[in-house]
């Protein structure tokens, strides 16, 4: 497989953008590991292939389109209402806050590796504040480049959701995934 040079616009319906929480507390097992999709982001690649140095990689994800797309574990399964009491939880003032932050940026600011195996470090900006991450990736025979990033929440100033006096919350660390279809072969 050869990565070709190039800028690319990658975002949905192609590609896509999970985010994955845990559980943890006393009552963890009440809860749900849930799996979010962000529905409105787009990127821009520009890929150099033999000097991945002189790549950079630049998303933009609209805090409001994250919709929940699975929840396991829990003592029942997820129902429309839980999901929409998620989506408001995840838009008010302790979480994303998305009135006064519509938006969740990453900025490149080192790419090394290979097209087969990569590390992209760059700046995450939520709700107003910037920090650095690293995305660790990789490109599958078929042209797909997939990876993730793990971060505290806490970091940011976003407080995990608590329940039932503490019992249950959600872990502090969530895992961010994405997956760009056939981006390698264009």
């Amino acid at each position: 497989m050869t990565l070709s040079d190039g800028t690319y616009r990658i975002g949905p319906p192609d590609a896509r953008l999970l985010i994955r929480t845990s559980r943890t507390g006393l009552g963890r097992r009440a809860g749900h590991d849930l799996t979010l999709e962000a529905t409105r982001w787009s990127g821009d690649v520009a890929m150099v292939a033999d000097a991945p140095e002189r790549s950079s990689v630049s998303v933009t994800v609209e805090t409001d389109s994250l919709d929940v797309r699975e929840g396991t574990g829990g003592l029942k399964p997820l129902t429309e209402g839980d999901r929409a009491d998620i989506k408001r939880t995840l838009e008010g003032k302790g979480q994303l806050h998305t009135a006064e932050h519509p938006t969740i940026t990453f900025r490149s600011t080192r790419i090394t590796g290979t097209p087969q195996s990569f590390e992209i470090t760059g700046d995450l900006t939520i709700k107003g504040r910037t920090h650095p991450v690293t995305v660790h990736g990789s490109a599958d025979p078929d042209g797909t480049l997939r990876g993730s990033a793990s971060f505290t929440q806490s970091t940011w100033g976003i407080k995990p959701y608590t329940a039932f006096l503490g019992a249950l919350k959600l872990a502090d660390e969530v895992r961010v995934e994405f997956i760009c279809p056939g981006v390698a072969g264009r």
